[in-house]
C-alpha cells in the first residue's frame, strides 16, 4: 500500500524513520517494503529487542547455527551475535536511502547497554567496540544524555562515529547535546562524514505531567492535560533553529558540517484518549526525524495529517508550560526523572533479554 503522507512529509524537511527492528522485519522484505514506501531509517533500543527475540522463533535458526560453531558462548556474546547480524541486515537494506541522499538518511541505530548510561569510560568503550563490530557506515551508535554521556558525545564525534544521542527530555538536555556536537564535529577534519541525530522524547512527558495534573484536579489543571509534551517539543525545536541557523553554527557550518537534526522520540501515544498520531502530526518540520513505531506508523499513513505544524503555536506553548509550572507543577524535576527511568527501563530490559536468551539456548536443539 502507498502511503502520500511519507512522501509529503519528505517534501517538508521531515524524515520518517521506524522505531522497530527483528529479523523477520528484515529477513521477509517487509523491511524493504517499507522504504519503498518512503521509510528513511531505523531505530532500536533493548526493550524492541527484548520484544523481538522473545516472542516466537524467528530467532531460533541463529540461536542454532551459532551454539553449533560455539557451544560455550557466554549469554553476552550470544546477544552481541543477534542484535548485529540485526542491524548489518537492516543497514545493508536501508543503504540505497544512505547513498541516495548523501548519509542524511538511511541510517540504524543500535544502543550500548543502558547500564553504562553513568559510566563515561565504559560508555565510550563500547560505542567503539560497536561501531567497529558492525561495520557499516550507516549506523548509528547511541549515546545517552546524561551528565556522563556528554563527553562522550563530543569525542566520538571528533573521531568520526555517528552518534544518536538519546534520551532528550528538556532544553537542558537540549543545550548539553548541541553545543557538544559543535564542539565534537569542530575536533574532525571532515565534518561532513559525520552524522548525528539529537533524539527529544515526547510522549512520555505527557504521561508524567498529566500525572501531576490530575493530582492537583482543578478545573485548569485537568484542562492543560496532553499539551506539556508538544509544547516543550516546539520550543526545543526553536531553539535548534536558533543555533544551527545562527551565529553558535556558523564557523562549522562554513567548514562544510550537517545540521544535527533533532529526532521525535516516543512518538505514539500512550493514553489511548489521545488522538493516535498526535505526536506526529503536532511535530512536523524541516531538519527533523521523526521515529515511529510500526502502529503509529500504519496509523499516519491512514489518517495522519500533513502540515508545518513545528512553526505554529509557539506563544501557546510558552504560554502552555509557564502555566503548569505556575499550578505547583516540578517540570524541570520531571524533565530529570523522565531521564532516570529512562535508563532504568532499558536497562531492565536488557536483564529481561539475558533471561530469555538463557532459557532459549537451553530449549533450541542444536543438532
Amino acid at each position: 500500500m502507498e502511503c502520500p503522507n511519507l512522501k509529503e512529509v519528505r517534501r517538508l524537511g521531515q524524515s520518517v524513520w521506524l522505531d522497530f527492528i527483528s529479523r523477520e522485519l528484515v529477513a521477509s522484505g517487509r523491511l524493504k517494503g517499507l522504504v519503498g514506501r518512503g521509510l528513511a531509517g531505523m531505530t532500536s533500543n533493548p526493550t524492541i529487542f527484548h520484544k523481538s527475540i522473545s516472542q516466537g522463533a524467528a530467532y531460533d535458526e541463529s540461536l542454532r547455527s551459532v551454539l553449533r560453531e560455539a557451544a560455550g558462548i557466554d549469554t553476552k556474546a550470544l546477544y552481541d551475535r543477534l542484535i548485529v547480524q540485526d542491524i548489518q541486515m537492516a543497514a545493508d537494506a536501508l543503504r540505497p536511502v544512505y547513498d541516495a541522499t548523501g548519509g542524511a538518511d538511511g541510517l540504524v541505530s543500535l544502543e550500548p547497554p543502558a547500564q553504562m548510561a553513568y559510566d563515561t569510560g565504559a560508555t565510550m568503550a563500547e560505542v567503539r567496540r560497536l561501531w567497529r563490530l558492525v561495520s557499516r557506515p550507516n549506523v548509528m551508535i547511541k549515546v545517552p544524555a546524561t551528565p556522563q554521556g556528554i563527553p562522550v558525545i563530543e569525542a566520538l564525534l571528533g573521531e568520526g562515529i555517528n552518534i544518536n544521542i538519546t534520551l532528550m527530555f528538556s532544553m537542558k538536555h537540549y543545550e548539553a547535546v548541541s553545543h557538544a556536537y559543535m564542539r565534537g564535529i569542530a575536533r574532525h577534519e571532515r565534518p561532513e562524514k559525520v552524522v548525528s541525530v539529537a533524539s527529544f522524547f515526547v510522549s512520555r512527558v505527557d504521561t508524567y505531567v498529566d500525572r501531576e495534573l490530575e493530582r492537583i484536579g482543578t478545573e485548569k489543571a485537568l484542562s492543560l492535560r496532553g499539551k506539556a509534551a508538544i509544547a516543550n517539543s516546539k520550543l526545543v525545536y526553536q531553539r535548534f533553529r536558533d543555533i544551527f541557523s545562527g551565529e553558535e553554527f556558523a564557523a562549522q557550518r562554513g567548514r562544510g558540517a550537517r545540521v544535527q537534526r533533532v529526532l521525535w522520540g516516543s512518538t505514539s501515544a500512550k493514553n489511548p484518549v489521545y488522538p493516535d498520531t498526535m505526536y506526529v502530526d503536532e511535530l512536523i518540520g524541516p531538519d527533523t526525524v521523526n521515529t515511529m513505531p510500526l502502529e503509529t506508523l500504519e496509523a499516519f499513513c491512514d489518517h495522519g495529517r500533513v502540515g508545518l505544524s513545528l512553526e505554529t503555536g509557539l506563544d501557546e506553548a510558552s504560554r502552555t508550560l509557564a502555566e503548569i509550572r505556575e499550578l505547583g507543577v516540578d517540570f524541570d524535576g520531571i524533565t530529570e526523572q523522565l531521564q532516570v527511568d529512562g535508563v532504568k527501563a532499558f536497562a531492565d530490559s536488557l536483564e529481561e533479554l539475558m533471561k530469555v536468551l538463557e532459557e532459549k539456548r537451553r530449549q533450541v536443539p542444536v543438532s
